[in-house]
């Protein structure tokens, strides 16, 4: 398994946003979506925050697969569910809270929401 380099890691937690691009069913990727990503660890997360009903979340249902890009990291990406029971969660809200904290709390409120919690994914480089 392929994992994050160190400066990979350190330009995605100093970004404010990532594209994401879902791989569809025909293995075309789908137009990029702007998202907000935290990393923990040597782990990269997203969530969307208008839940499983987002577009670009429901995409990546058929293949768990897609593209990122971000301030010189341009990967493609294994797209893994994380479950709202996984402790890895607390630590999720917090790192968003954290990395975050300059934008409106609405805003930033919105990421965490049982909805967007349920949508909740780990990128894994491939």
């Amino acid at each position: 398994m392929t994992s994050w380099t160190p400066d990979e890691l350190r330009r995605i937690g100093a970004a404010d946003e990532l594209q994401i691009a879902p791989t569809l069913a025909d293995g075309t990727l789908r137009p990029p979506t702007t998202i907000w990503v935290v990393p923990d660890g040597d782990d990269v997360y997203v969530r969307a925050v208008n839940g499983t009903d987002s577009s670009w979340y429901r995409s990546t249902r058929t293949r768990h697969q897609g593209h990122v890009h971000t301030d010189g990291v341009d990967r493609d990406v294994t797209l893994t569910d994380v479950p709202d029971s996984d402790p890895v969660n607390a630590r999720i809200d917090t790192a968003y809270r954290t990395k975050y904290r300059q934008y409106d709390t609405a805003y930033v409120d919105m990421i965490l929401t049982p909805a967007a919690r349920a949508a909740t994914l780990k990128l894994t480089p491939r």
